[in-house]
């Protein structure tokens, strides 16, 4: 049986700029809208709504340059307002050829918000269609607060589908504006609308208020509709709408009968290059590309995972270009461990790893975040292993900071055997201990890496004496790699972590 296609339109660059303190520049606009066609292949782009600024001007402007030399023109949507052709206009000088016009989806939104008759706005709506005809833009037609529409006036809401269907539109996109449908109301709407109006092309906007966009959108996908909005990592207003990651997933899982375009492997590509450009970190449980969606911390899951993939789901990683990841913490079992040691080329004997094993729970129990990386130290602590022995040690230093001077280390480290001590002043009092060091490393004709990140956490909700983390990430000539510490100081946390690198190079 053949399976029926659906389209998917991204909204991220409209609806998902929306986000409260999110602004896309030109470039950023640009190559989101690259990838959304080229990399994760969705059908349709709304970029932008019209006459919001000069700005948003330029970025439509150089978006509709790239698609028409690329032959995606037609592919690129602006959101457009019933105002007597001043969008229309507005979009005819920056090349767009669709407009997503706004217009009103129920009679609560008419009454009070415009305060016309429904023959006010169909007349005016018939105008704004006929002038995008004349300028050679084609029309799709959305119903503000259309699912409030089919709740508490469904009269006017078939009283307008009566009216736009008879015109030259292509699509009726249906938007959950508030985010107040269940999925038995979707699924209710939605069938009924595809029922009495066959044929007609119906994009679904779900909004995410009840945390029921996913759910809607299955729902609208086995109502019968021809398309959806959703947008990367989920952005929009207040909730956000329906996320690109959950819904592809959902409808390629639960929707058989149906056949969308998208690119799974590209999904993580795209979310985190958005995350990067809206500056609205991914929560780390969220579905598909959050950062822990992938990771088994429960040592009974590592172990059934070895013993024939027994906590696997439809939902692999490998789908969406990531990979399974085995937590360490005060959770893990021997099983977690293992999985981590083979990706390190390392492997132990029961025993060792029992005492590898115990040690990894201790730290989990202090707070410590254990990192794949931490093993061959935990390794060594343990095992007393020569392999992994600590060849530099800071034994002692004095941090010294003073109103009107300026921050000063004295201290002693032992590397090979041999003792060294040193003073030296800096910017602060890391600063100095670094600058103390690097004299250490001169008498030694060594030098130092880069220092080139530094960043400080401590857990939610936490006092002002917990312990606190510290993550370095360093540079040299030939790679460049993380150490972290772990202490109630912060000056003591990034000495740690500096004694660890210490010992990596």
């Amino acid at each position: 049986m053949e399976r029926r296609k659906i389209e998917i339109m991204d909204t991220t660059l409209r609806d998902g700029e929306q986000t409260s303190g999110v602004s896309f520049s030109i470039s950023e606009k640009l190559t989101i809208t690259q990838l959304l066609l080229e990399e994760l292949h969705v059908d349709r782009v709304e970029i932008a709504s019209a006459r919001v600024s000069d700005g948003e001007f330029n970025a439509v402007k150089s978006i509709l340059v790239w698609a028409e030399e690329n032959g995606y023109a037609d592919r690129i949507e602006v959101l457009s307002f019933v105002d007597n052709g001043i969008s229309i206009d507005w979009m005819a000088n920056s090349g767009v050829k669709v407009q997503n016009l706004l217009t009103k989806g129920s009679l609560n939104h008419l009454t009070h918000q415009l305060k016309k008759t429904p023959e006010q706005h169909f007349a005016e709506i018939k105008h704004v269609i006929e002038l995008a005809q004349s300028k050679g833009i084609a029309t799709n037609v959305y119903l503000e607060d259309w699912s409030n529409g089919m709740r508490n006036s469904p009269e006017y809401v078939y009283q307008y589908l009566d009216f736009i269907t008879k015109q030259p539109v292509k699509r009726i996109l249906l938007p959950d504006t508030l985010g107040i449908l269940t999925p038995s109301e979707t699924a209710k709407f939605l069938t009924e609308l595809v029922g009495r109006y066959p044929g007609v092309h119906f994009d679904f906007h779900a909004h995410n208020d009840y945390d029921l966009g996913t759910a809607n959108v299955l729902e609208a996908v086995k109502a019968g509709v021809s398309g959806l909005h959703l947008t990367v990592n989920g952005m929009g207003e207040r909730a956000g709408n329906a996320a690109m990651a959950s819904a592809v997933a959902v409808i390629n899982d639960f929707a058989p009968e149906v056949e969308i375009a998208i690119k799974e492997s590209s999904i993580y590509t795209v979310s985190k290059l958005v995350e990067t450009f809206s500056g609205v970190r991914i929560p780390s449980n969220k579905p598909i590309v959050g950062d822990n969606v992938f990771t088994q911390t429960a040592g009974i899951h590592a172990d059934g995972d070895n013993k024939n993939n027994l906590y696997f789901n439809d939902l692999l990683p490998e789908r969406f270009g990531r990979k399974r990841e085995y937590a360490l913490g005060k959770t893990s079992g021997k099983a977690n461990i293992e999985k981590n040691l083979q990706e390190l080329g390392l492997k132990l004997n029961d025993a060792d790893l029992k005492k590898v094993t115990q040690r990894v729970i201790e730290l989990g129990d202090k707070k410590e975040t254990v990192t794949k990386e931490d093993l061959p130290y935990i390794i060594s602590d343990v095992l007393d292993s020569s392999l992994y022995e600590e060849k530099v040690v800071v034994e002692s230093y004095v941090l010294m900071h003073a109103m009107g001077l300026r921050p000063s280390a004295t201290i002693s480290v032992k590397i090979d055997g041999e003792k060294f001590e040193e003073n030296a002043q800096g910017d602060g009092q890391f600063d100095a201990f670094m600058n103390a060091l690097a004299r250490v490393y001169d008498k030694k004709k060594r030098s130092l890496p880069k220092l080139i990140d530094y960043a400080v956490r401590i857990a939610p909700g936490s006092s002002s004496d917990a312990l606190c983390e510290t993550i370095i990430t360093w540079q040299t000539d030939q790679k460049k790699f993380i150490t972290r510490g772990l202490d109630s100081d912060q000056t003591v946390c990034a000495i740690k972590a500096t004694q660890k690198m210490l010992n990596i190079i």
